[in-house]
C-alpha cells in the first residue's frame, strides 16, 4: 500500500482531511488507477476509525475518481478515453473564455505574477523534477486564471486541471515538450500583455490540444499493456 500521511489543518473536521488526504493521493498518482481502497489499511495507515474512510470513499465515488467493484469493494477509478476528451474539451473552451478576460482584465500586478510563475517553471524543468515541473505549470495557469478576476471560473478551471494531474506527467517527460510548453507559456503571456485576444486564444488552444495527443496516446499506451 502507498506511504499516506494525513492532512493536517485545524480549522478542517477530520472526515475532511482524511477525503482531502486521499483524494490528493489519488490525483498525485500515489494511489494508482485499479488499486483497491481497504478500508481497515486505510484507517491503520492514517490513524483514524473505519468512519472517516468510507465517508470520503463515497464521496471519491461520487467524483468519479473511485468505482465499486463487486465482490472486490473500491478501488481507484481509471480514466477512459471519453474522461480525457470530455475533460480538455470543456477546458479548452473555459480557457479560452479565461485568456480573453485576462486580456481585458489583468493588471500590471498579475501580469508580474505570471511572468514570476514562468519563472519558476523554467527553473523546475532546469532541476529536473516531473512533480515540481508539473506543481509550478498548475501554478502558472492558476495565475492566469486569478487574473480573470472571476472566482466561479477560477473554481471551476482549478477542479478540472487537478483530474487531470495523474496525466499531466506524461505531457512533460518529454525533454523536446518541455521546451515547447516554455515557449507557449511566454507566447501566451506576452499576448496576454498586449492584450491580444485573438492571439491568446489560439496559442491556449493549440496547447490544450497538444497536451490531448499526448495523454490520450498514453492511455491508448496502458490500455495495450
Amino acid at each position: 500500500m502507498a506511504d499516506l500521511r494525513l492532512k493536517t489543518d485545524v480549522n478542517l473536521p477530520l472526515r475532511d482531511l482524511v477525503f482531502l488526504t486521499l483524494r490528493e493521493a489519488i490525483l498525485k498518482g500515489v494511489l494508482q488507477p485499479g488499486e483497491r481502497l481497504m478500508e481497515i489499511g486505510l484507517a491503520n495507515q492514517l490513524g483514524v476509525s473505519r468512519t472517516p474512510i468510507r465517508e470520503a470513499i463515497r464521496k471519491l465515488e461520487l467524483e468519479g475518481l473511485v468505482v465499486m467493484k463487486p465482490r472486490k469493494g473500491a478501488e481507484v477509478a481509471s480514466i477512459t478515453l471519453d474522461d480525457v476528451n470530455s475533460v480538455l474539451e470543456v477546458r479548452k473552451h473555459l480557457e479560452k473564455l479565461v485568456v480573453e478576460l485576462a486580456c481585458k482584465r489583468a493588471t500590471a500586478e498579475d501580469i508580474e505574477r505570471i511572468k514570476e510563475r514562468q519563472v519558476e517553471f523554467e527553473e523546475s524543468i532546469k532541476q529536473g523534477s516531473l512533480t515540481d515541473m508539473a506543481e509550478s505549470d498548475s501554478a502558472f495557469h492558476t495565475a492566469i486564471y486569478e487574473s480573470t478576476d472571476n472566482k466561479r471560473l477560477i473554481q471551476i478551471l482549478n477542479n478540472l486541471y487537478e483530474q487531470m494531474y495523474r496525466y499531466r506527467l506524461e505531457h512533460i517527460k518529454d525533454d523536446d515538450r518541455r521546451s515547447h510548453l516554455v515557449e507557449e507559456h511566454d507566447a501566451l503571456v506576452k499576448a496576454i500583455e498586449k492584450g491580444d485576444v485573438e492571439e491568446a486564444t489560439e496559442i491556449i488552444s493549440g496547447h490544450i490540444n497538444s497536451q490531448q495527443t499526448v495523454i490520450v496516446n498514453h492511455v491508448n499506451d496502458e490500455r495495450r499493456k
